[in-house]
Formats: C-alpha cells, sequence, structure tokens
C-alpha cells in the first residue's frame, strides 16, 4: 500500500487529523463511513507515521502523534470535517453504531439540506449533510 502513483495525490486542500490512535481511528472510519485504506506507513514500533484513507470519493490523511519528535498529541479544536452524502440520516446511523455521538441532530435545515453533526470516539467532530 506504500507504493503511490504520483498522479493520482489529491489537488486542493486535503485533511491530514492526529488522532489519539491512528490504529484505531482507521478501524472506526471503516466501520462508520466505508473508509478504503489507500496508504498505510507504520513505524518499527507499531505507530502509524501516515495514512491516508478514501472516504466517499475524498481524501482524508492522519498519522499518530510522535512526541518523541516534537509532534505531540493534541486534542482536536476548532474544526468540524464534512461529509456530504446521499443519505446524511443512513450515514449517521452506521456512524452511531460505530460508536459516534450525535451533537446536532440530523435534520432538515432552513437552507434546504438534511444536515447534522456527530463527534467520534477519537473527539473529531463530523457534520453530515445530503439533499435528501
Amino acid at each position: 500500500m506504500s507504493d503511490v502513483n504520483p498522479a493520482a495525490m489529491p489537488v486542493g486542500v486535503t485533511p491530514y487529523i492526529t488522532p489519539k490512535d491512528a490504529r484505531a481511528a482507521v478501524e472506526l472510519y471503516k466501520a462508520a463511513f466505508g473508509a478504503e485504506v489507500v496508504d498505510m506507513r507504520p513505524t518499527p514500533d507499531g505507530r502509524l507515521m501516515h495514512c491516508g484513507l478514501r472516504i466517499n470519493g475524498g481524501l482524508l490523511m492522519m498519522s499518530d502523534a510522535f512526541p518523541d519528535h516534537g509532534y505531540p498529541y493534541e486534542a482536536p479544536q476548532g474544526f468540524a470535517l464534512h461529509l456530504q452524502v446521499d443519505d446524511a440520516r443512513a450515514w449517521a446511523e452506521r456512524a452511531v453504531a460505530a460508536g459516534f455521538v450525535i451533537t446536532m441532530p440530523i435534520e432538515k435545515q432552513f437552507w434546504g439540506d438534511i444536515y447534522g453533526q456527530l463527534r467520534d470516539p477519537q473527539g473529531i467532530l463530523w457534520s453530515l449533510g445530503s439533499n435528501q
């Protein structure tokens, strides 16, 4: 999985997160959102130096914290990862079954979308939206 085609690299802004436990986050996002691992680079001690996931057509990158190299873990704050999906309610149900907690109900909003927010067990805030 570490032989990534440079032509297939994303353009634009790609979120790169540092969850409390990157391996647990990978499994969580596979269960909650059907994430596919496209690149995984573990270190000899088992931490993830880098991981790329494809979720609903988009790319999410992550790694473990490396306090021994000057990159400590810091609790997530000030952002949400948004997924625009075909059925926000169904995606939310799957995420809740995987361990997410709804922080804003998934319901019809004044701008017309079905929208809401969830927090994952890693402490990261996600929003889901759909046209129906």
